[in-house]
């Protein structure tokens, strides 16, 4: 189902939109099962934020990604024709110090213009005490600010990103709070993070990011690798992505 005119008029002005439903219970125990034991395959240790793109090869993984709740939300920010740039799973686990320093997502990507939208869809119930996503409502608004580099051991960021915030705006940050199935979209230029989880429970989330055709990626993201994106809906008369294969399983 699409958003409504008012869910988009609160995306605009905010920058973020959240809770919104993907799954029953039922479901999202089955993508919790299936997520735990990838976990006991790649370890603990990958699992933090180094399972990526991997809708090529688990196909819950790309379930998720392409499923009509996700990809009508999608549309109704961006419009009919949408790329699935990437996947990544982002998981903290309990009494650790791991954290994400203030960032916005588009800012090493390489990708022009610096337009996506990012779907962070809860395994795992997200909350402030296993350091669900924090918000800097309307951050988004002011362009790429300038990003230095985190003094605080424990950032997950791939080269360890930070953008200075003010007291002011890092009060009025908002938590954003997910049950298992339930995801939440923000916009590439949100100032947002995380804190440690400070609980004895996991925080999984699955990560989508989303883009049009018509932009490109003119040099490699912050890992050093160029996406390979793939329409999962609409029309892609760009081609800037070349042709990757779209998952058999």
């Amino acid at each position: 189902m699409l958003l409504t005119d008012q869910q988009v008029k609160k995306y605009a002005n905010e920058g973020f939109l959240s809770p919104l439903p993907v799954a029953d219970a039922s479901v999202a125990n089955n993508w919790r099962e299936q997520f735990d034991e990838i976990e006991r395959s790649e370890g603990k240790e990958k699992s933090q934020v180094g399972l990526h793109d991997r809708h090529f090869d688990q196909k819950f993984i790309w379930e998720i990604a392409t499923s009509a709740r996700i990809l009508d939300a999608v549309e109704s920010i961006i419009g009919p024709n949408v790329m699935l740039l990437a996947s990544q799973f982002f998981c903290k686990y309990g009494q650790g110090t791991k954290f994400v320093a203030w960032h916005q997502d588009v800012t090493y990507w390489g990708l022009e213009p610096p337009e996506a939208i990012t779907a962070w869809c809860a395994i795992d119930r997200s909350d402030h005490e296993n350091g669900c996503m924090m918000a800097i409502p309307g951050s988004h608004s002011n362009g790429i600010h300038e990003h230095g580099k985190s003094e605080t051991d424990g950032n997950l960021l791939s080269i360890n990103q930070e953008v200075p915030v003010t007291t002011e705006d890092e009060a009025r940050s908002q938590d954003i709070v997910l049950e298992a199935g339930e995801m939440s979209l923000h916009h590439g230029m949100l100032v947002h993070s995380s804190q440690p989880n400070v609980s004895s429970r996991r925080r999984c989330g699955l990560v989508m990011r989303y883009t049009v055709p018509s932009v490109r990626q003119e040099r490699p993201n912050s890992i050093g690798a160029r996406y390979r994106a793939i329409l999962v809906r609409g029309t892609d008369d760009h081609q800037h992505y070349g042709n990757s294969p779209t998952p058999t399983f």
